[in-house]
């Protein structure tokens, strides 16, 4: 069964850290480019950040840009998501997923046919 699974979801404070991870199992990890999105109450969701299959290349959305670090590790098959200095407008739940190619051409969610569950992110003013 193809499956991702978050967790390091939780409450902080503005200004504090957190890292995200995901497992993923079913399939060859290594041949995916692999993401994470967020989506908070009443708002669609949204790309955060991307990398491809090598890990080579990294993409990120203006917002998070210099503050959350997207990395992997092929031989765990492991998904992170290193966040600082967040603020309450990171707060989401935050999904982990699949993308179709080994390449993050294209970014939208709908290039990503797998998902995780979510794991809730709540950043404290």
């Amino acid at each position: 069964e193809v499956q991702l699974v978050e967790s390091g979801g939780g409450l902080v404070q503005s200004g504090g850290s957190q890292r995200l991870s995901c497992v993923a199992s079913g399939f060859t990890f290594s041949n995916y480019g692999m993401g994470w999105f967020r989506q908070a109450p009443g708002k669609e969701r949204e790309f955060v950040a991307g990398i491809d299959w090598s890990a080579r290349s990294a993409y990120y959305r203006d917002s998070v840009q210099g503050r959350f670090t997207i990395s992997r590790d092929n031989a765990q098959s492991t998904l992170y998501l290193q966040m600082t200095n967040l603020k309450p407008e990171d707060t989401a739940v935050y999904y982990c997923a699949r993308h179709r190619q080994r390449f993050l051409v294209v970014r939208r969610a709908s290039e990503f046919g797998v998902w995780g569950q979510g794991t809730q992110v709540t950043v404290s003013s």
